[in-house]
């Protein structure tokens, strides 16, 4: 692959984060002083408003790069410059200090009203010998729009293109797309919708000819992944791996059991952090621990019913939870440890899980009053973010 050529030269800020080695690391009170939206009370202890934790590893936080436009999602090469795509349909290649820019384009055409546009992107698992590339998309489609999954091969633009994967219906509107990528460890790519918005598609989330609302597990072809908890139902589309969700704009696997998590992006209140398994239901929309942002309640205030999943962990107020990430870095306090880049809530949320449970959370970076879109576990052992506004932060142990 060619070397990037300069476009933008960086903008370089770092803020030192400097804690007391006698601070407690957790046992602290709530981080949610915020009274919540609605009255609904958990289903168990610690399914909200955990117990507070603070980083004791003095780290610091570098702003690498300000001119990403509008950034969606990040991912990594083999050489570790990053790939970050940019909403208005094309990719930026960026160096691992930030400093150099390249444009990458040759993707189809995006429908970039609202929420759409060019969202997720990750790398083949073989990319080394492939030169392959997977990425999301709010594709226009019949009279309408969908999430659509393509491929194609990386060089000084993105070639042999195909699309390999459409969340059919299509429909007009400009909201819920889901649309995060992962790769699990047997290689299939796990893929996340949204039910669209409007009150005549979240029905659909439940519909299982639909793909609206799920999780989807394909392989590296479009075809549903082998072991897909539908395949030979007449009644369920086979690449359905999940169903019931809202808008999940975030998944991730885990570092060490291979689980999927998921964070969902709930109604007013009521936003969700999931462990998703096989051919499991997650509620939406029968039910939620938010309200409508009308303040009216969704199903009549249903919470709870048998044979419908609760999700690991809520919040309400929410924090607008994006992508997420598993941290494997150089911070060994933060190992394992789920990161969430949150959007209204201007913040990244540290969650700390034990035995599938969340026993702790911090957050970070709330002075920077930036919308976090995405964040992203380094090969150097840092933690990456990109922001709405179009920068690129760098989190590292001093």
């Amino acid at each position: 692959m060619p070397k990037p050529f300069i476009l933008s030269m960086f903008f370089f800020s770092t803020i030192f984060i400097s804690c007391q080695e006698k601070e407690s690391l957790k046992n602290l009170p709530s981080v949610e002083k915020d009274k919540p939206n609605s009255n609904n009370k958990p289903a168990f202890e610690g399914q909200t408003r955990v117990m507070g934790y603070k980083t004791q590893t003095e780290y610091q936080v570098d702003i690498i790069n300000t001119k990403l436009g509008k950034p969606w999602g990040i991912a990594q090469l083999p050489n570790q410059n990053f790939l970050i795509t940019e909403k208005t349909g094309f990719i930026n290649l960026v160096s691992p200090d930030g400093k150099y820019i390249t444009k990458i384009t040759g993707l189809p055409k995006v429908d970039g009203r609202g929420q759409g546009g060019l969202l997720d992107i990750v790398i083949d698992p073989d990319f080394e010998n492939n030169q392959t590339i997977y990425w999301s998309f709010s594709e226009p489609y019949e009279k309408g729009n969908l999430t659509s999954v393509a491929k194609g091969v990386l060089s000084n633009k993105v070639e042999n293109v195909k699309i390999i994967f459409r969340a059919t219906p299509s429909y007009d509107g400009r909201l819920h797309y889901g649309s995060r990528l992962a790769f699990d460890k047997s290689g299939n790519l796990f893929v996340s919708t949204g039910e669209r918005s409007d009150l005549e598609t979240r029905p659909l989330a439940q519909d299982l000819k639909a793909y609206l609302g799920k999780i989807i597990k394909i392989d590296k072809n479009g075809k549903p992944a082998v072991g897909n908890p539908f395949i030979g139902s007449n009644t369920a589309q086979p690449e359905i791996f999940s169903y019931g969700h809202r808008n999940p704009q975030g998944i991730a696997i885990h570092p060490e059991t291979g689980e999927l998590w998921e964070s969902e992006m709930g109604p007013r209140g009521g936003d969700e952090i999931n462990l998703i398994q096989a051919g499991k239901n997650y509620g939406w929309p029968t039910i939620t621990y938010g309200i409508e942002y009308s303040g009216q309640k969704i199903n009549n205030g249903l919470t709870k019913k048998e044979g419908l999943e609760q999700p690991i962990y809520y919040w309400d107020p929410v924090i607008s939870p994006s992508g997420i990430t598993f941290y494997t870095g150089n911070i060994v306090e933060w190992k394992n440890n789920l990161f969430i880049a949150c959007l209204s809530g201007e913040k990244i949320n540290r969650i700390i899980l034990e035995n599938n449970k969340v026993v702790g959370e911090e957050r970070l970076l709330e002075d920077q009053h930036e919308r976090f879109r995405d964040v992203f576990d380094g090969k150097d052992g840092n933690l990456y973010a990109i922001t709405d506004s179009g920068k690129l932060y760098r989190i590292a142990m001093k």
